[in-house]
Order: structure tokens, then sequence, then C-alpha cells
């Protein structure tokens, strides 16, 4: 079991320095560190520990700078470091051997040392870091792990050396400002190098040498004193899609007994390189995309709406992947329409939606407002534009859902021009803002159809119409009976037939309310049930109270 040890130097029971409390830490802690500055070096070795940020990024500082030993140094063990500021005078920032490392967030300065210094066959990830500043940003000796949306910047030598047979995966990260080479192999070195962007180096982009075969893979390399991609006698390895731009000449150098292949491939202008490429897929959340695409084929029915939806998060979750490989992506509408009866789930569909973007990164996360004609509709010429243009404001960075939307249109019989005013607002309003919100306008069918016509550029900003079909007999019955379970009642043996059989019965007409419709019947039989108790004379059994019978059910609903 995870044991957390908490650090702050004004706390009483807390640990005064992170020091202490890793002394005293066993396997799989977690040390939570509150905010200041503790100018301590750290050693983890033979045990697992986590040391995080307990406030985020930018409230721990942990500076080692005027010793003599490295900020951390893990040897044996297995270390995670997260959303901490680490500095190290020329001593390395970050030494890890024989160990296991993960650092996310983390931002590192070094004077003269490396910031992170990874040998003896260890394991490691490195996801969101920033180093400025130091001789050397990264050094991989013999040893394997990723490097992915990190910054490399402002290095009096190379910005990442892989040595000794290291092969790192290193993606999506920025290398720029270094005095010497932007990454330098060397002594067999086999990275895979894959949309990164390397500028502004002293020397080569990046420099192979010594028997060494790397990979590079649709990456920028610019304005750099020396050539993009050198290759020394010997190496191999393989440049794919790269592009290049005010390089050294040749841009690609090639010396005699050296034989890399050269793939040469147009990436188009809209791509992403760099860190920039690893942002767009930052703020996903797998584990709530998870959760909240098991919350929507929870419901019951409605088929054909989980599938358009699990479709648009699909074709949202393959552009981010495209966009953090450095692929371009199409603009993307999240506005949508929902047209059907009312009772089918509409509005929770539409929360659903707007927690998947934001769990996708595709919203930045905000409120889910609800709001109708009177919301947005002034009482006087102006004042509509500016009841719109505040409802919009409140719901960004979420959903804007506009219920019964077809009330606004002249059509309808009901908005006027006022009405009308409102969705020219939001038109404008829509593409302006377009990544910052989803708007949803909910309604009938036929009506939301003149609602599209009330403006010539309002069907273009919809992605695309979701039709909510009335729910079946039996998936009312389904729905009343998870209402009764919710509130922990029973149905007797019978009762799901004579609901079934209601259900069966009734019109299906413009006013069904189908959902609504069976909150209505359990309400009443919810009634019908408290009055059969209240008046048998005595206290019911607790089986009693649970349970609903087929008299309760035929009570509520006249006969």
């Amino acid at each position: 079991m995870t044991r957390t040890l908490l650090v702050s130097p004004d706390q009483p029971g807390a640990y005064p320095s992170i020091g202490e409390a890793l002394a005293v830490a066993s396997d799989d802690t977690v040390v939570s560190v509150s905010p200041g500055t503790y100018h301590e070096a750290l050693f983890v070795n033979d045990r697992g520990v986590s040391v995080v940020a307990a406030q985020g990024p930018g409230t721990v500082t942990i500076d080692a700078s005027s010793g003599t030993y490295p900020t951390v140094s893990c040897n044996s063990g297995r270390l995670e470091l997260r959303d901490l500021t680490l500095k190290a005078g020329d001593a390395p920032v970050v030494v890890a051997d024989r160990a296991k490392i993960t650092m996310t967030g983390c931002e590192l300065s070094a004077g003269f040392g490396a910031a992170i210094q990874i040998a003896g066959r260890s394991e490691f990830t490195l996801s969101r870091c920033r180093v400025t500043g130091g001789r050397y940003g990264l050094v991989v000796e013999d040893s394997d792990g990723s490097v992915e949306g990190c910054e490399f910047t402002d290095l009096s030598e190379d910005g990442i050396i892989v040595r000794i047979g290291a092969a790192p995966t290193i993606r999506t990260s920025t290398v720029t400002r270094c005095g010497n080479r932007g990454i330098y192999v060397y002594q067999y070195g086999r990275p895979t190098i894959e949309t990164c962007d390397i500028s502004q180096t002293g020397q080569a982009g990046v420099a192979v040498v010594h028997q060494s075969a790397p990979v590079l893979r649709r990456c920028r390399i610019r304005d750099t004193r020396g050539p993009a991609v050198s290759f020394a006698r010997g190496c191999r390895g393989t440049v794919e899609e790269c592009t290049t731009e005010n390089t050294g000449d040749p841009a690609i150098e090639i010396a005699e007994g050296a034989e890399p292949t050269i793939v040469e491939g147009t990436v188009n202008r809209k791509a992403a390189f760099g860190a920039d490429a690893a942002r767009a897929t930052t703020g996903q959340d797998a584990a709530r995309v998870e959760k909240l695409l098991a919350e929507l084929a929870a419901m019951v029915g409605l088929e054909s709406v989980k599938d358009e939806v699990r479709a648009l998060i699909d074709e949202i979750q393959v552009n981010e992947w495209r966009r953090s490989a450095g692929l371009p992506v199409g603009a993307v509408s999240h506005h949508l329409i929902f047209a059907g009866a009312p009772g089918t789930g509409k509005t929770t569909v539409a929360r659903i939606y707007g927690d998947l973007l934001a769990a996708l990164g595709a919203l930045p996360g905000g409120a889910f407002r609800e709001v109708s004609r009177r919301d947005l509709v002034g009482q006087y010429i102006g004042h509509t534009a500016e009841k719109t243009a505040a409802a919009f404001e409140l719901a960004r960075g979420g959903v804007l859902f506009i219920d019964e939307a077809y009330t606004l249109s002249r059509s309808s019989g009901t908005g006027g021009d006022f009405g009308q005013e409102a969705i020219d607002t939001l038109v404008k309003l829509m593409e302006d803002h377009r990544d910052e919100i989803a708007v949803i306008a909910a309604g009938y069918t036929g009506e939301m159809l003149q609602f599209l016509d009330a403006n010539p550029g309002l069907a273009s900003r919809f992605a695309k119409t979701v039709e909510f079909g009335n729910y079946s007999p039996e998936q009312l019955v389904v729905i009343v009976e998870r209402m009764a379970g919710g509130d922990e009642y029973l149905l007797a043996d019978g009762v799901s037939e004579v609901l079934r059989e209601h259900f069966g019965a009734i019109e299906r007409d413009q006013n069904f309310g189908n959902a609504r419709e069976a909150r209505k019947l359990f309400e009443g039989v919810r009634k019908t049930q408290a009055q059969r108790l209240r008046q048998s004379g005595q206290r019911p059994s607790l089986d009693e109270l649970r349970t609903v019978t087929v008299a309760d059910v035929r009570a509520a609903i006249g006969r």
C-alpha cells in the first residue's frame, strides 16, 4: 500500500526537509512537498520513491547549486519526480545509474554540469520537462527510455548526447540554442528521433560518429552553423522526411564510408514540430475519457446517438495523435445539433460530450451552461446581443446547450427580430471561438430544420445533426427499473410486465415525454405505495418499505 509523507518546514507533524522524509521512506512511498525552496541534495538508493510538488508546477524548488553533489541521485532504485524545479551548480542536476527514473513536468537548470545524466542500463521516461542552462541537456549512455514533449535550450555545448549503444526514443521535443551540436550520437548510439525541432546550433544539428545508427523521422532542423545532419565514416542510420532550413552546406553531410539511408518527403507547411506538437496531447486524460465513454455506453438505448458521439470522439482523438506526430489537421467544429423528441437524454449526452472534449484536450474545460430563449433574447434592440454574448462567455471552455433553439428563429412564429438577433450574434461567436466552446442546439427535428434556415451561415457552423429517437417500451421499463434501484425500491413480480404494457399503449406523438413519462410514472408509483403503507395501520417492515407491487403501478396509471 502506498504511503504518503508530507514535507513542510512550517506544518506540525510534517517532515521539515525532503531528505528527512526520504531517510524513512520505504518502497512505493510518495513524498509530497509543500511550496517553498529547499536547499538540499537528494539521494535515493535501492527503493521506489516518488517526490512530487503537492500544489503543482512552479511551487517547489530544490536548489543544490551551492554544493558539489548532484541535486538528485538515484542508484539501483525507482524514482519519480513530478512538477519540481531543480537547480545545480557545477554538478549534474539529476543522475541515474542502474535505476528506473520518471520525470514529468520538471524544470531543470545547471551551471557547468549536465542537466540529466543517465547510465548503467537504466530505464527512463522524460515527459514535458524543460532544461535551460548547463553544459549538456541530457546525456544517455548504455540505457533505454523515452523523451517526449521536452525542451532543451541555452546549453553551452550539446543539447542531447546518446552514446555507448544507448537506444532511446526522442519524440516531439525541442533542442535549441546550443553552443556545439543539437544532438550528438556516438559510440554505437542508436536513438530514434521523431518530430523534433532542432535549431540554432553552433555546429551540426545532429552529428553521428563512431559506428552509430540513428533514425531521424519527420524532424525539422534549421538555423544551424553546421550541416543539419552529419554522418562520419562507418555510420549508418536513416533520415526520413526531414525538413532542413537555413543550415550549413550540404544540409546532410555524408562522409566517405558512411552508409545512411535518406528518404526524401514533403512535409505539409501546417505540420507541427518539437514541443509545440507535443502540446496537442498534453491535456489529455485517457483514464477519464474511458470512464466517460463507459458512462455514455451505460445509458439506456440511444445506440445510434452513442455511435455518432463515439465517431466524433474517435476523430478528435486521431486528430490529436496526428497533431502530436507533426501531421497537419484540418479545422474541426465541435458544435452539434441534437434533434428529436423531449426526454431522450439530450442534456445528459451533451454534458458527457463536453466532458469528453475537455478530457481529450480539445476544449479548455469549463462550465456546462443550459440556456433557452429567455436567457438569450432581450427586450430592446442591442440588449439581445449583449445577453447572448454574456451567456456565451460564461460557457467558454465548456458547452453552451441551447434548449428549444428553434424558438429563436422568425419562422417559428415566436422568435421575432430579437430572436434573430441572438442567432446572428451566435453565428459570429461560434466561428470566432470554435476551439474554445461547443455549442449544442437542441429541439424537435422539424423545427430544428427551420432554425438552421434562419441565418445563411448557421448550418455550416454545426459539425452534424445527431438524431435522438423515442425510447421503446422495453427501454422505458429499464429506465423505471433503474430509477427504482437507485432509490432502493424492489419491483415485485409482474410489475415490469404491467409497465411494458402501459408504455406500449401510450401514443408517441410530438408531446410524448419519453424518460420524463417514465419519471412521472415512477413518482406516481411511489405516492401510491406510500398511501397504501400509511393506511395499513401498522409500521411496515423493511421489505414492505422497499417493495412496489402490481397494485401500486396500476393505481398510479389509473387502472
